[in-house]
């Protein structure tokens, strides 16, 4: 199993709870493939630095999870088909990127 990282931007249009419920079904696509997410982080509402389908802020959020190679796919063409995700990335996380992660999610446990 590879270790990723999917940023993500949601429609500024969706109330607290509309936002909570896009995240949970995000996640759902990905323990539902066999993914093991062990991060979640949202950034909150952001300035967008050029508009996206007429709007120029955005929810952003950020999955850390560990799945095989074949779920990807699977999850980038669900995030492709919900309309409340304005963009998104999926990186894979080398060595060092990972041990990097790990440290940056333990300093923002301790802050």
């Amino acid at each position: 199993m590879n270790q990723y990282e999917t940023v993500f931007i949601l429609t500024p249009v969706l109330s607290d709870e509309q936002t909570k419920e896009a995240v949970e079904k995000i996640k759902s696509v990905l323990t539902n493939a066999g993914a093991e997410v062990f991060s979640e982080e949202s950034w909150g509402l952001r300035k967008l630095a050029y508009p996206i389908q007429k709007k120029s802020t955005g929810f952003y959020g950020m999955l850390e999870f560990k799945a095989e190679p074949s779920v990807i796919a699977n999850f980038e063409l669900q995030l492709r088909r919900d309309e409340r995700v304005l963009r998104f990335i999926t990186v894979k996380n080398e060595k060092y990127a990972a041990q990097y992660a790990e440290k940056r999610r333990n300093k923002n446990k301790e802050a």
